[in-house]
């Protein structure tokens, strides 16, 4: 299985959590992979899953 590029911006596991008061990646990270996360160098994350508002809907159709 290919990497997928990352974006965590566009990711749907990128969510905001109120007790942080910033956005978190929603998956659990090994040691590694968050030490990249945290240090903006995590360029091809397995986990990242396109944002897509429009999903449901165009099941609908």
């Amino acid at each position: 299985m290919a990497k997928k590029a990352a974006n965590c911006e566009y990711c749907s596991n990128f969510v905001y959590d109120e007790d942080y008061e910033c956005y978190v990646c929603d998956r659990n990270l090994d040691e590694d992979e968050m030490a990249r996360f945290l240090t903006g160098t995590f360029d091809s994350c397995p986990y990242f899953q396109l944002y897509d508002e429009y999903k449901i809907v165009r099941k609908q159709m």
